[in-house]
């Protein structure tokens, strides 16, 4: 997520970036539904169609991440697999630099995929098996990406990055130990290209959208894709699905998701017995992120902040159980 100085509404800032696009002066209203976490997301209509400016501050990003993310999803939509689409800007580039008051920033325009939310929608066992085989196409289609550079990170990448941020907390023992016991376990995996490839990384609910009328899912970001295990990918979407549906058959749930999986691509048993060591890597990908993203604290901070860092600091404790402690 953005550091939480980058968590307030600025309107002004995201007009001056959407000055790059084309868009219908009577829709800036849609602006009260902003919601900002890793990316800053303003909705707003073009001819009457609903799109969203997404926009980072220039030093929170990766410019080659995100050229990767865009031609990751180009490649998809190549292919036929429903993803989110980019609108070009008036100089018909996909991706904006813009200069502001406010430093730096990088700009994209999504259109609006069609549907609901996963999570809004009664998750039923066969909107899973659904769920899991449009995951397993996803990765078929992936094993099959061959770019002519990888411009997205690796989980190698991630480690190291968290190294590096885990420098400036010396109190941060355990975590630093963490990430050494998870880079020793992650090299003995069994590693091919029918295993191994660029992922999604946040499959979860509200990130796969259910169209009723045509009876398929849409699925969009793909800003935290990286190149990891395909496991991974299967790992986070079932931790999501077990914490955020309230099915009383969550084993069946999880058999649904394989078997749609398996539909569009193989996935091992023996890949699937190793979710609880990358629920470790998981793990402590999200509590240094929330541990970099929460480090500035200011006077008198609005009560929203007070309760996001409540909520923030709930969920650290929760991911940090296990840190230390060898991975069976």
């Amino acid at each position: 997520m953005l550091k939480l100085k980058y968590l307030f509404d600025n309107r002004d800032l995201a007009e001056m970036i959407l000055e790059n696009w084309e868009y219908d002066l009577f829709s800036l209203k849609l602006f009260d539904y902003y919601r900002i976490s890793s990316n800053a997301i303003y909705p707003f209509q073009y001819n009457g169609k609903t799109r969203l400016l997404r926009f980072s501050p220039v030093d929170e990003k990766d410019k080659n991440n995100i050229m990767g993310e865009l031609e990751f999803i180009s490649y998809l939509k190549s292919r036929e697999y429903p993803v989110l689409c980019t609108v070009p800007s008036k100089d018909n580039k996909e991706l904006v630099e813009v200069k502001t008051p406010w430093g730096k920033y990088f700009g994209v325009v999504f259109d609006r995929v069609a549907g609901i939310q996963l999570g809004e929608i009664e998750y039923t066992q066969e909107i899973c098996r659904k769920h899991g085989e449009y995951l397993g196409k996803l990765h078929r289609l992936s094993s099959e990406y061959k770019p002519d550079k990888r411009l997205r990170w690796s989980y190698e990448d991630v480690l190291e990055w968290l190294e590096r941020e885990l420098e400036d907390f010396p109190n941060e023992v355990l975590a630093k130990q963490e990430v050494k016991i998870v880079r020793d376990c992650l090299s003995k995996l069994p590693r091919d290209d029918q295993n191994f490839g660029l992922i999604h990384y946040d499959f979860e609910l509200d990130n796969v959208f259910y169209d009723q009328s045509a009876d398929r899912l849409n699925v969009i970001d793909f800003d935290d894709a990286m190149y990891h295990w395909y496991a991974m990918d299967i790992e986070r979407a079932l931790d999501n699905i077990m914490n955020e549906t309230s099915c009383e058959n969550h084993s069946m749930l999880r058999e649904n998701f394989i078997i749609g999986y398996r539909q569009e691509f193989n996935v091992s048993d023996e890949m699937l017995l190793y979710m609880p060591m990358l629920k470790r890597f998981a793990n402590l990908y999200g509590y240094t992120r929330i541990l970099v993203s929460s480090k500035e604290v200011w006077d008198n901070e609005p009560k929203w902040m007070l309760d996001l860092r409540a909520r923030l600091k709930s969920i650290m404790k929760q991911d940090s159980i296990f840190f230390g402690k060898p991975i069976e």
